[in-house]
């Protein structure tokens, strides 16, 4: 991970934690190379999450440590949820590295689990929100005093005024927890109002992420993100997509690209059998 406040406490006792990948002006260069080869050699390969919001120096430097260090073990994976959508998902991650899937289905997992996170936020202002789509209708309506917003910026993006007659956005079709992480804004409509709507199985909160007011425009916020927290179940939806080998680098993926090397599958002709199930929308998630 490129955040400490990224990494979630561990849902079980088996969970491993997450190694903390330093920004350049934290951390020299050569010190940040000594680190990722030491992860190499302890653990193999490395997954590498890292936010949309990420500084381009930061990004600079992860591909800067793979290109010296010459590793095909280095998978860079650069999400575009919402922060504590990401942290959801590195949490489900270091679950599944603890299971029988291979360093490549691990990687090329992302793709699919970020499709079951519903990361969204509840505003006092979209004036600055550029992650989402925004009318200037509503735009408009963020100015006056008092108003509040709730958007969902995944899997399909929403944006609703919270008012008394307003219904919630669409949320899950499949059990899930809720975590909450509350910014500056006193607001507990997702508690009292989305959570009954979503039927979530419990709710849960955690300290806002730093990256959160720079991504959502506002620090006046609480930000939200629904998931799958039973390893079983993600373990059941991982193990139902069927797994390729990639034609460039040799690892095992699922769905229709490579977590390593980002090569995409290769074409019908040149395979042995049919394309995954990722390239038709992610598969329901089994009943649990």
């Amino acid at each position: 991970m490129t955040s400490a406040d990224l990494v979630l406490p561990p849902i079980d006792q088996q969970t491993p934690t997450a190694a903390l990948l330093q920004a350049p002006e934290a951390q020299p260069l050569d010190l940040a190379i000594g680190d990722m080869n030491l992860l190499l050699e302890q653990h193999g390969h490395v997954v590498v999450v890292y936010p949309t919001g990420i500084s381009p120096a930061h990004e600079r430097r992860l591909h800067a440590i793979r290109s010296v260090l010459e590793s095909d073990r280095i998978a860079l994976l650069k999400v575009d949820l919402p922060p504590l959508g990401v942290a959801v998902l590195v949490r489900q991650l270091r679950q599944l590295s603890i299971c029988d899937f291979s360093p490549g289905v691990v990687a090329s997992a992302a793709r699919l689990l970020a499709h079951y996170i519903h990361a969204g936020a509840v505003l006092n202002s979209v004036a600055r929100l550029d992650r989402v789509p925004v009318s200037l209708k509503t735009h408009a309506k963020s100015w006056v005093p008092g108003s509040q917003f709730a958007v969902l910026a995944g899997p399909n993006p929403q944006l609703i005024k919270i008012g008394p007659t307003a219904e919630p956005p669409a949320g899950p079709e499949f059990a899930t927890h809720l975590l909450v992480a509350k910014g500056q804004l006193g607001s507990d409509w997702v508690q009292q109002t989305l959570a009954p709507a979503w039927k979530v199985q419990a709710v849960q909160e955690c300290p806002l992420p730093s990256g959160s007011p720079g991504w959502w425009g506002t620090g006046k916020m609480v930000e939200f993100a629904s998931f799958l927290p039973d390893i079983s179940v993600i373990y059941q939806l991982v193990s139902s997509v069927r797994r390729e080998d990639c034609h460039w680098c040799g690892m095992e993926l699922i769905g229709d690209r490579c977590g390593f090397c980002s090569s995409p599958l290769a074409p019908p002709e040149n395979r042995m059998h049919a394309t995954g199930v990722l390239n038709h929308g992610a598969p329901a998630p089994p009943n649990s």
